[in-house]
């Protein structure tokens, strides 16, 4: 009996502990109103924020006006941009945005633009429209005005809601400044890829033409394969987009390279390559090893006739670590602490470049991934990069 009992009690017990679970459980995923409101509220910005972020045009402004006349809280929206011209308004139908509406909200629009100050237009219509208002909140990026966010509402508009238009036109200028940021920035990734490609060495192109032109008679075979090695030299350097490639692309366009100069070098001229297999897909930014290479043959090798460059690719946890490191003359350490990067470039016979990657790569992953450079005179020198293994946004 009493082992009966012992059993309904535990059975009890189980029973009690389950249904506090359930009850805590059940507290945890009710939300207050207030917490419902912001979470909706956020959300509802970031829908925008996905269109706005593409630049303000006229598919971006009719993908956010929805969302924005949402967190608005008004019957009708419209952007303009800084001419201003009316790009979109929404709801797309004549109840509101009628002929004699669209008209003064562009009035509304056109001196909000020019004194980048608020305007607020009461009965822009008259009695008859059920508008009894349009806000015209300016649009400012910086200094510069961009657009006129345009809110029609049809009571009068409170502090509250005039708080609320300012914040939203607030929130969206900044949407539209950092599209403009990643718009420049990939600007000027653009930029210094064609500044890369205009420092390929004039004489490495006539080096090998002139090593390809010497095989022409004595070995037309290998001629032939060197030609076709600098056609896809050249091929990959100049392509016509992207700022960034995998690591493998790159070894194979750096063999292209050192096949062209082992032809010129012949024996004296040794390369040693050490690559994890597991970093071939790591993204490196386009031509970021080329620059490291050459300048290892030009200006540690050349001048003493040949040597051996080592190639390393090495998986660091989350880092790929890449080093390009040559036996050749060396330089003076001082000069690198005077000037780093900017001494190598402009030293005689070095290939101009370094300072390029280094820059496109602080750019793309933090100023914890430049170059790093190891010399001294008569000891060769190393320069490595470390990239990260993945980075959000970054893909070739």
């Amino acid at each position: 009996m009493s082992s009966d009992v012992a059993i309904i009690g535990s059975i009890l017990l189980l029973v009690m502990v389950l249904g506090l679970v359930a009850l805590v459980r059940t507290r945890r995923q009710v939300t207050t109103p207030t917490e419902r409101t912001v979470h909706m509220a956020l959300h509802t910005a970031s829908l925008a924020a996905r269109s706005l972020r593409t630049g303000l045009t006229e598919e971006s402004a009719a993908e956010a006006l929805p969302h924005l006349r949402t967190l608005t809280s008004a019957e009708a929206v419209a952007l303009f941009d800084d001419e201003p011209r009316r790009l979109a308004h929404d709801p797309d139908d004549d109840e509101i945005w009628d002929p004699d509406m669209l008209r003064e909200a562009a009035r509304a629009a056109a001196s909000a633009t020019g004194d980048q100050r608020r305007v607020l237009v009461s009965d822009p219509c008259g009695a008859e429209s059920p508008v009894r208002a349009l806000i015209a909140q300016p649009l400012v990026a910086g200094d510069a005005s961009v657009g006129v966010l345009v809110v029609a509402t049809t009571r009068r508009p409170g502090p509250g809601m005039l708080g609320a238009v300012a914040e939203v036109a607030r929130y969206v200028s900044s949407q539209i400044e950092l599209a403009e940021l990643d718009a420049s920035r990939a600007r000027l990734d653009r930029a210094e890829v064609l500044a890369l490609r205009a420092q390929i060495s004039p004489h490495f192109i006539y080096n090998a033409l002139n090593t390809i032109a010497s095989f022409v008679r004595t070995d037309p075979d290998r001629a032939r394969e060197l030609v076709l090695d600098f056609a896809d030299f050249t091929r990959y350097s100049f392509r016509a987009s992207g700022e960034y490639t995998v690591l493998a692309d790159e070894l194979r366009n750096i063999d292209r390279y050192l096949t062209l100069e082992r032809a010129r070098f012949g024996n004296s001229l040794d390369v040693r390559l050490h690559v994890a297999p597991e970093v071939l897909n790591v993204v490196v930014p386009f031509l970021a090893l080329q620059p490291l290479v050459e300048n290892a043959v030009r200006h540690g090798l050349a001048s003493k006739g040949g040597g051996t460059i080592t190639i390393t690719a090495a998986d660091e946890g989350t880092d790929c670590v890449i080093t390009v490191e040559d036996d050749g003359v060396g330089m003076d350490p001082e000069l690198l602490r005077s000037g780093a990067l900017d001494a190598l470039d402009h030293s005689e016979g070095a290939h101009v470049g370094l300072t390029n990657v280094d820059h496109r790569l602080r750019a793309a992953f933090g100023n914890d991934y430049g170059l790093v450079v190891e010399t001294a005179v008569g000891a060769g020198t190393k320069v490595g990069m470390r990239v990260p293994k993945f980075r959000a946004g970054i893909r070739p």
